[in-house]
């Protein structure tokens, strides 16, 4: 499974930006979950939510809580980072990962940059 992101950008803070991430295969493929972390200069990388492809159930970390939220169109296997009311804490390299129903480990896109100047 592939894993494209895209969407990264520079923007001002309390502005906005949408990411992008599609997983494709050569072969079909169940989703069980995406997810999007993040991972900022000098830092390790964070959780910054995920989405569970069944239930559409969503869970966020507390940082992002209240300004980004994640959707799905399940017919484009593509997950959706929508950022509200960006801070320059934000600023960081957005990484997508996905989970295969009866796989136990996760893929992972290459991830795409965000800057929020201040």
């Amino acid at each position: 499974v592939q894993l494209q992101a895209s969407g990264g950008g520079l923007v001002q803070a309390g502005g906005s930006l949408r990411l992008s991430c599609a997983a494709a295969s050569e072969r079909t493929f169940s989703l069980y979950y995406m997810a999007w972390f993040r991972q900022a200069p000098g830092k390790e990388r964070e959780f910054v939510g995920r989405i569970y492809w069944a239930s559409n159930f969503i869970n966020y970390a507390d940082s992002v809580k209240g300004r980004f939220t994640i959707s799905r169109d399940k017919a484009k296997n593509t997950a959706y980072l929508q950022m509200n009311m960006l801070k320059p804490e934000d600023t960081a390299v957005y990484y997508c990962a996905a989970r295969i129903s009866g796989l136990s480990v996760d893929y992972w896109g290459q991830g795409t940059l965000v800057t929020v100047s201040s």
